[in-house]
């Protein structure tokens, strides 16, 4: 085992000095925006060749079980490593396997970064005069907005009542309001 530690980096141990590692097998790992709310386990199934003596003339496919953690406000593109986790080959490092967080397309939202944005159909008629829309929530409930007529520009409120994506420990986003009018409705 050697270490190496030359021109300021830090010191690590190389075990396989001399060895190739095989290309990262990448794939995605889709999960929903409710998912992404409360954190999920999601589980994997991969089959790897191993092998059962040193010169490679003998092989076993093995099944395994990948769990792989998913925590509440992750972002889309979280990569998550499996390290040395691929197929066994002689003279070869495994490869790793690496899942990126992907997002599902949602029914009512979509995501800008740690916050939610909401569309409301509104008539044109209730957009000139003011309206309340009723925005939904990823936790079932829904919040109250009111939508006004300020100086010929509509005004669109941030609705901020509900926690979307917990990032850290003390940011959190917000459910965004945009509209769309509307005009056949007079």
């Amino acid at each position: 085992m050697d270490v190496d530690g030359l021109d300021g980096d830090p010191p690590r141990f190389r075990e396989n000095k001399g060895r190739n590692q095989d290309s990262a097998v990448i794939r995605d790992l889709y999960v929903s925006l409710e998912e992404v709310f409360t954190g999920v386990t999601k589980k994997r199934k991969i089959t790897r060749n191993v092998l059962l003596t040193a010169d490679g003339r003998s092989t076993l496919r093995e099944e395994k079980i990948l769990t792989i953690e998913v925590k509440p406000g992750w972002k889309e593109g979280t990569k998550i490593i499996f390290e040395k986790e691929g197929d066994q080959s002689p003279g070869k490092i495994p490869a790793d396997i690496i899942f990126i967080i992907r997002d599902k397309p949602h029914p009512l939202f979509k995501r800008d970064g740690a916050n939610l944005v909401y569309t409301a159909k509104i008539p044109l008629r209730d957009a000139l005069r003011g309206t309340l829309v009723s925005v939904p929530t990823l936790t079932g409930q829904r919040s109250p907005s009111t939508l006004t007529r300020k100086r010929r520009n509509l005004k669109q409120p941030d609705v901020s009542k509900d926690t979307v994506f917990p990032i850290q420990r003390i940011r959190r986003g917000r459910v965004i309001l945009s509209s769309t009018l509307i005009s056949n409705s007079l």
